[in-house]
């Protein structure tokens, strides 16, 4: 067995205390013995460990997630409110080619879509090489192509594969 996570136990160990709003000894015991026992436990059912090689494309990829998650909310505002003039809006399901393969980096390819508003993760192929997507307003589906496989795919690419 190799050495135990920290991060991740203490994290839902400050979650468990939060939810229980008690800093008692008795809340933090129990939250630190449940949330290592839950971490060791599911160590054996990863079959493949991530490994990280370029984590500074990481801090650039959350900054960009950040900004698009703005920009979308703001757009998807725009739709809910009616403010989108005479244009219509086109709700479709978009297939994307992906060369992406890391399960880590498709992990995190699906919170990226799923979290920003307008789009959901609705399936992925077998053999993962297709992505299907919902997009709330899809004008161009070449722009959400790109936008996900250079934005997004490549910076996943440099971190995890």
């Amino acid at each position: 067995m190799r050495g135990i996570p920290l991060l991740f136990p203490l994290g839902l160990t400050a979650l468990w205390l939060v939810l229980n709003d008690s800093l008692s000894p008795g809340n933090v015991l129990l939250g630190l013995v449940v949330a290592f026992g839950m971490v060791l436990s599911f160590q054996k059912l990863r079959p493949v460990r991530p490994r990280l090689h370029r984590v500074h494309v990481g801090v650039k990829l959350a900054f960009q997630v950040l900004m698009d998650i703005i920009r979308s909310n703001i757009a998807v505002g725009r739709i809910v409110l009616g403010f989108t003039g005479d244009r219509e809006i086109k709700s479709a399901f978009l297939d994307i080619p992906l060369e992406l393969r890391d399960p880590h980096g498709l992990a995190v390819l699906a919170m990226i879509v799923t979290a920003t508003p307008g789009t959901v993760w609705a399936g992925l192929t077998d053999d993962s090489s297709v992505v299907r997507l919902h997009v709330l307003d899809l004008q161009d589906p070449d722009h959400w192509i790109r936008t996900i496989k250079q934005r997004y795919e490549k910076s996943l690419m440099e971190i995890f594969e």
